[in-house]
């Protein structure tokens, strides 16, 4: 094979991986797009639609469709090397176990012994900024989308293992009673 012909398979395998990069970059750009609407779609439905507590069905499925969303996120971010597997596994974890638990105590009508706390709150909104930070990854101009992902996907897992652990002292009197 002679040097002109190398060269051009070379440029063919680079064009190749940017047209790679490309598309992967786009869809991540999407995702992150879809994740933020997904998020300002149920605040706004939850604020709007179902402010006088009923509709609770509604509620469920959209809250639902938000934790699908955020664990299909995750797992998208671990497959780009954007996010360790311990921290997407510590958030999907708790969204099962807590969901889980909050659906039995409602069983048992004490669903006011797991209801949300300040602390969930700051933890969704922390996951909810970071996770569409860390798809996107690029920098805009001086903003760091990933150093500041990381960082509140850093504290969305601490907050993650607290809020887990008060829903559980919470529900732990209703556990033994009923256990």
């Amino acid at each position: 094979m002679n040097p002109l012909n190398r060269l051009s398979e070379y440029l063919g395998v680079i064009e190749r991986r940017l047209r790679w990069l490309t598309l992967t970059r786009g869809a991540a750009v999407t995702a992150a797009a879809a994740l933020a609407l997904t998020v300002v779609a149920v605040l706004a439905a939850n604020y709007f639609a179902f402010s006088n507590g009923s509709v609770l069905g509604a509620r469920v499925f959209l809250f639902l469709g938000l934790a699908f969303a955020l664990a299909a996120a995750l797992i998208v971010l671990v497959d780009l090397n954007r996010l360790n597997a311990v921290i997407a596994v510590i958030i999907i974890g708790r969204e099962i176990a807590i969901s889980a638990l909050r659906e039995w105590m409602a069983l048992l009508g004490a669903a006011k012994g797991v209801a949300v706390s300040f602390i969930g709150k700051i933890k969704t909104v922390a996951q909810m900024v970071a996770v569409p930070m860390l798809l996107y990854h690029d920098a805009i101009g001086v903003f760091r989308p990933q150093q500041w992902g990381t960082g509140l996907i850093l504290l969305a897992a601490a907050l993650t293992l607290w809020s887990m652990f008060y829903y559980l002292k919470m529900a732990m009197p209703t556990v033994l009673k009923h256990g």
